[in-house]
């Protein structure tokens, strides 16, 4: 079995737990959609960029409702958040082209959850060859876009499948 190394993450976990606050409730209180990086609004459930992705284009999909037990929320939100996922894979792929997704949920801090008190479903685009020496010996992790170009490159694709949804 080979084992993958993340060293970087634990700075961020440390961050976590000391936390006020849940970021994604303190986000939705913003109603600043751009500044928080929300990228699209559902009826139960919103998607985000993590501001501390793994890799360009990583979302996360959360419920307004600020829910700790993902196996008790309603059956409806669990089901458009499934559907949310769905329409995230497809427009990460037209944008962005990876090889591959990680779709996930780390539920309580043992799990690695950085917001344990607010369950959310990430979303992570992977390419052959993403992770590389950078992270191990420079303690550096490198993207090709910023938060903000991602936001506008993506929010288009959303924005389509919201006008959708009204219909």
């Amino acid at each position: 079995m080979k084992y993958c190394t993340a060293p970087w993450r634990q700075t961020y976990v440390q961050k976590a737990l000391k936390m006020k606050g849940c970021i994604f409730c303190e986000a939705l209180k913003k109603k600043n959609d751009e500044e928080t990086f929300i990228i699209y609004r559902g009826k139960y459930n919103f998607i985000i960029l993590n501001r501390y992705p793994y890799t360009t284009g990583h979302l996360m999909i959360a419920p307004y409702r600020h829910l700790k037990d993902f196996e008790r929320a309603p059956r409806e939100m669990v089901a458009e958040a499934a559907e949310l996922a769905q329409v995230s894979l497809r427009i990460l792929k037209k944008c962005y082209q990876p090889h591959g997704f990680n779709l996930g949920m780390n539920l309580g801090h043992s799990a690695g959850a950085g917001v344990a008190g607010h369950y959310h479903l990430h979303v992570v685009p992977r390419w052959t060859g993403d992770a590389n020496f950078m992270p191990i010996l420079g303690e550096t992790k490198i993207f090709c876009e910023d938060l903000k170009t991602t936001y506008n490159r993506l929010r288009p694709y959303f924005l389509k499948e919201e006008q959708k949804q009204e219909k």
